[in-house]
């Protein structure tokens, strides 16, 4: 295992950034490339029931317990560059998260009475995302330490051998338990060889967990974990309300048209990450000029993807959609105008996010959870109405609306922060 570590690592780079952003790049296309993969092969080999399950089981449900073990942690830690906290602190704090999700998602399948194969879906899924959840304190130390490139090694070659088994095993069967427990094994496997025996090879990581620091770093995240779960429920609310009101392959037919958000998340992430590090430091040394220029810079980026993104959906979207959903595609004919509103909503969770890191950096963590909190009464209040009254067409509305005001929450809230800060001086 060592031996494989040393390989995964590699040599030392001519040029370290390089190689960081593009294997950040790799890493993060194929993330969340494996989720449009996965649920357009669930729809054609298993059929519409099948994928409206799996959508559900795995970018909705699944998601969710990632994020709760998440905890909301790794913005905190890849900005934690004075080392206020060791790698073994976040470890343990990370166990006992994933721990959580996991009983919680066992909890809610049986509470919610499925079938057997929706429950042991949903819940397969679950322990997959929380494995997620695990290898993200890992690759997170990895971004701190300076080796981003490590993080895309772990996430694309994870991804590769754990939907690669997927496949075959749900090609083999067309159920989708056997492939999801297959597809588990996977992710377990490659969690131990490109993340617990790589960071073993590391020379700087501090696994010791000092006495009370666990406590300490629960309670400096505990707003920043309830934001995330709200986070992940204003993005999702539309999906929980298509599940509760429609019927599974309605949710196979919606989860086609939010695909391509996965496609406007992970460009924002090319766009976003690489500068986390360069951002915290501009603000840490007080040059806020400097760090409302580059937030800027990456905001007219955001803008510039955003009109090609809509204008291909108006034009492509509906055609590219029915080719790779060919079991839907006569529902899909009726859901242009939906996509298009998918596709804005997307645009302003980007922009939404370039703002929440902002926010991040500045420490401003009881200024999210207030957003956060805000948005989610009114995600309560719209999703389940719209999506009863207009079906997947309300529920795209909804989520249009809901990510329109979290970006203008938090955009007029970096912006107040800033200029206080440049009137006190600090600049």
């Amino acid at each position: 295992m060592e031996g494989i570590a040393r390989l995964i690592i590699g040599k030392e780079s001519a040029d370290p950034e390089k190689r960081n952003i593009v294997w950040n790049m790799i890493g993060s296309f194929l993330y969340a490339f494996a989720s449009m993969v996965l649920t357009i092969a669930v729809v054609r080999i298993a059929g519409g029931d099948a994928g409206g399950i799996f959508t559900f089981a795995f970018t909705t449900f699944g998601q969710h317990m990632f994020m709760v073990g998440y905890f909301g942690i790794r913005p905190f830690q890849i900005t934690d560059t004075a080392n206020r906290y060791s790698f073994g602190d976040y470890l343990g704090l990370r166990f006992m998260t994933c721990a959580f999700a996991l009983a919680f998602g066992l909890v809610y399948v049986f509470a919610n009475g499925y079938t057997f194969e929706k429950a042991a879906t949903v819940f397969l899924m679950v322990v997959y995302k929380v494995i997620d959840a695990l290898a993200d304190t890992y690759e997170a130390e990895f971004q701190r330490q300076g080796s981003l490139y490590l993080t895309g090694k772990s996430n694309a070659f994870r991804t590769l051998i754990s939907v690669s088994v997927f496949l075959v095993a749900l090609a083999a069967t067309r159920e989708l338990v056997p492939a999801s427990m297959a597809a588990v094994a996977a992710q377990i496997a490659g969690f131990a060889v490109f993340d617990a025996a790589v960071i073993r090879a590391l020379p700087s990581v501090d696994w010791k967990s000092y006495p009370g620091r666990k406590a300490q770093l629960f309670r400096d995240n505990l707003l920043l974990f309830f934001s995330v779960i709200l986070d992940f429920y204003i993005f999702s609310a539309a999906k929980y309300a298509v599940e509760n009101h429609m019927l599974d392959r309605d949710m196979a037919v919606f989860g086609a048209i939010f695909m391509p958000t996965s496609v406007i998340n992970l460009v924002a992430g090319f766009v976003i990450r690489p500068y986390l590090t360069k951002l915290s430091l501009e603000w840490e040394l007080g040059r806020t000029g400097r760090f409302g220029r580059l937030i800027g810079r990456l905001a007219a980026v955001i803008a510039a993807l955003t009109v090609l993104a809509v204008g291909g959906a108006w034009f492509l979207g509906i055609p590219v959609l029915g080719l790779l959903y060919s079991n839907l595609n006569d529902a899909l004919k009726e859901c242009r105008p939906a996509l298009v509103l998918i596709i804005l909503g997307g645009a302003l969770n980007a922009f939404m996010s370039l703002f929440y890191y902002a926010l991040v950096i500045m420490k401003k963590q009881k200024m999210i959870f207030a957003g956060y909190a805000a948005v989610s009464v009114l995600a309560v209040v719209l999703s389940g109405r719209f999506v009863a009254q207009s079906g997947i067409f309300g529920g795209a509305l909804s989520y249009l609306i809901l990510m329109a005001v979290l970006a203008a929450v938090f955009g007029a809230a970096a912006l107040v922060s800033a200029g206080k800060r440049e009137k006190g001086g600090a600049a």
